[in-house]
């Protein structure tokens, strides 16, 4: 057998988690054809296929599969005994990737960051804009922005803000054409904009007004699948959007959009920062979460 690069292993590791050597490659700052001929040079050292490959997908053999189940765990070790050098340093190094819905990365979360690299100029920051709920373990995140109901068990999580407010926003040409709604029933007689989830489910529209809560499936001509779309079509007239206050507070100053039905506006959970409860932290993630607990925002745990 070849002699084999520690490198290589990991470059193994990243096309199964990443599902392809596009987006490795990506991911790592490099060309495809390099990573691709990495593996190669891997399997020939090993002498075995470890991913079949086709033109759309890529995905361990069983041999890869067997390889990667030991490989993960030896190369997390190897990571936490480099890392445990990075503690005598003055200055902790390395990165920090973090997996978080787009209204809350730009938002919270960027703003948030922004300042963190400045404090510390050796760490790198990843942020990965998804909607999606995912297992932030299996793909290679530190860590993950949601709601607080949204969380796994055995997480750690940390809140980054204070709670939220849905605002129902229209075009002065809308409400010209098609006039105000009264209530949130009224809603379900005008162009909603509407939001489909990545998993497939519609968002639905919660209210409450004096104990009284209401939920309605919004109706329209027009579905998306992010907060930056709907505001683009409200903006543009094409109906009535449901969006967080602070996306659309700008607009709302200057008259871009009009707010209905402020009265009915339900308190949602805040956004949260959360990691694994069960695994080693690294030094550039242990400097960013001291950083969020010195904004005076107390950590909860879901055990």
């Amino acid at each position: 057998m070849r002699p084999l690069r520690l490198d290589s292993l990991e470059i193994f590791e990243d096309v199964v988690r990443c599902g392809g050597f596009r987006a490795a490659a990506l991911g790592r700052g490099v060309s495809s054809s390099a990573i691709s001929q990495s593996i190669s040079v891997l399997e020939e050292a090993l002498g075995i296929r470890l991913l079949n490959r086709t033109t759309r997908s890529v995905a361990p053999t069983e041999a890869g599969a067997r390889l990667l189940k030991r490989l993960g765990p030896a190369l997390h070790d190897i990571r936490t005994a480099i890392d445990d050098l990075n503690q005598l340093r003055e200055y902790p190094s390395g990165t920090v990737r973090i997996n978080a819905p787009g209204p809350a990365a730009d938002h919270i979360l960027c703003p948030l960051t922004f300042e963190f690299m400045k404090i510390y100029p050796d760490i790198n920051v990843e942020i990965i804009s998804d909607a999606a709920i995912i297992d932030i373990v299996e793909q290679g995140f530190d860590a993950g922005v949601r709601f607080g109901h949204q969380l796994a068990q055995d997480m750690i999580a940390m809140p980054l803000g204070p709670a939220l407010r849905y605002a129902i926003v229209a075009s002065p040409d809308y409400l010209r054409k098609r006039g105000r709604p009264d209530s949130p029933h009224d809603l379900l007689q005008h162009d909603c904009i509407r939001r489909r989830f990545p998993g497939g489910t519609m968002v639905t529209w919660k209210f409450e007004k004096d104990g009284d809560e209401v939920e309605i499936s919004p109706k329209g001509r027009l579905t998306l699948s992010s907060a930056h779309q709907e505001l683009q079509a409200a903006l543009a007239g094409s109906g009535i959007a449901h969006l967080f206050e602070d996306y659309v507070r700008d607009d709302l100053e200057q008259g871009r959009v009009i707010e209905l039905l402020g009265d009915w506006k339900k308190k949602l959970p805040s956004w949260y920062l959360y990691y694994p409860s069960r695994r080693h932290t690294s030094a550039a993630m242990r400097a960013f979460l001291e950083y969020i607990r010195n904004r005076k925002w107390r950590p909860i745990s879901r055990t």
